[in-house]
């Protein structure tokens, strides 16, 4: 395992940083607006298309999944709720195409229209609960003649409220599938647009189909369903462990500089022991995270086999990593890290969503142990 990072792959994390300057989020709630939203999203996408950064995992891109980690991590600490957006539309919807799909629309042109940042996609996995390792797809689909006819509910679907396409997974033919829908489809009603505690700038809501008719040609059939669904919730954890790298990057350096700038009893904060010993940890949880993040991602490019539960392992403490370092954060930041607005306290309200979002913290512990007992 090598984790320094070639002259090319620097040069790509430099396009990358100048690509985010572009569209960086403010401080303070934003995008609440349904056209805001989609238009902040659509040009993130557009401009870090540019970059190649849409393009990797999704059949284009010449790095590796540790080269994307590292730039995930630069995209979601100057903007969370877009860097959950983007990575929704390219990393989930874009790479389950690319795996699955085969017909020349869902190959050729729906795919293109993702790598080149032209559309919005997203995926609906989740139905009554977020998890889906001991709850049953119900939604399915029923062949009638050429068309497939599709019913069920979904929820906590990011980007739903802006999506072009959303692949919705579900039962066809007693098998695992994946019905890709137009955002536009009659019989696909999206729910109103959740408020939530962080990432409020991501739009994410609950959708209902109700005799939803597709082409055949947009149904991706005859899956594996234990297979479909650990490969999507095996992405969905390389997406928060990016989401946390970013947290933590954002938190630590916002305290470290307020450190050394800010003073108090007439001397910089930094000067108090106390203050550079929650620094310390702080640095030590976040370099360590970035590590188990890079071997995790290095697995999954060199040993497949091996990198499920390495990512598990390595989500766990990255997201808890990320929650604990923002709260410390915020402990230097005294007065005005109570304040909303800062980097810190945004780090701090979006670390929850990465311990629940995936597999969940508890239910990869569950199958850590088991695998720890060499149980399947």
């Amino acid at each position: 395992m090598n984790y320094d990072f070639s002259e090319k792959e620097q040069a790509f994390f430099a396009v990358v940083d100048e690509c985010v300057t572009g569209f960086a989020e403010k401080a303070g709630p934003q995008y609440r607006d349904r056209e805001a939203a989609a238009k902040a999203l659509r040009q993130a996408l557009q401009q870090l298309a540019s970059s190649g950064y849409t393009q990797i995992g999704c059949g284009a891109g010449d790095v590796g999944t540790q080269t994307l980690v590292a730039a995930m991590e630069t995209v979601a600490a100057a903007a969370p709720s877009l860097f959950l957006g983007v990575e929704m539309s390219c990393r989930m919807f874009g790479r389950l195409l690319e795996t699955w799909a085969r017909t020349p629309v869902l190959k050729d042109d729906v795919l293109a229209q993702i790598r080149e940042g032209r559309a919005v996609g997203a995926v609906a996995l989740s139905e009554a609960a977020m998890n889906t390792e001991n709850q049953p797809l119900e939604t399915s689909g029923t062949r009638d003649g050429q068309q497939v006819v599709v019913n069920g509910m979904k929820s906590f679907v990011v980007n739903g409220p802006l999506a072009d396409w959303i692949a919705v997974a579900g039962q066809f033919e007693e098998k695992a599938a994946l019905f890709i829908i137009a955002g536009n489809t009659p019989g696909l009603t999206l729910g109103e647009r959740l408020v939530t505690s962080g990432y409020e700038g991501a739009a994410i809501c609950g959708l209902t189909l109700e005799a939803c008719r597709i082409p055949e040609t947009q149904v991706i059939a005859g899956l594996d369903s234990r297979e479909m669904l650990s490969r999507l919730r095996l992405w969905e954890n390389q997406i928060m462990m990016g989401a946390s790298l970013g947290a933590l990057k954002a938190a630590f350096e916002t305290a470290r500089d307020f450190a050394k700038t800010h003073k108090t009893g007439g001397k910089p904060a930094i000067a108090y022991q106390a203050v550079a010993f929650k620094l310390s940890e702080m640095m030590t949880l976040y370099q360590t995270a970035q590590l188990f993040a890079y071997r995790a991602a290095w697995t999954y490019d060199t040993q497949p086999k091996e990198a499920e539960s390495l990512t598990w392992c390595a989500k766990v403490f990255c997201t808890e990593a990320s929650e604990k370092v923002a709260s410390y954060a915020l402990q230097i930041l005294s007065g005005e890290g109570f304040l909303a607005g800062n980097p810190a306290e945004k780090a701090y309200r979006n670390a929850k969503l990465g311990q629940i979002c995936g597999t969940s913290t508890e239910i990869a512990r569950v199958k850590i142990g088991d695998q720890a007992l060499g149980f399947k």
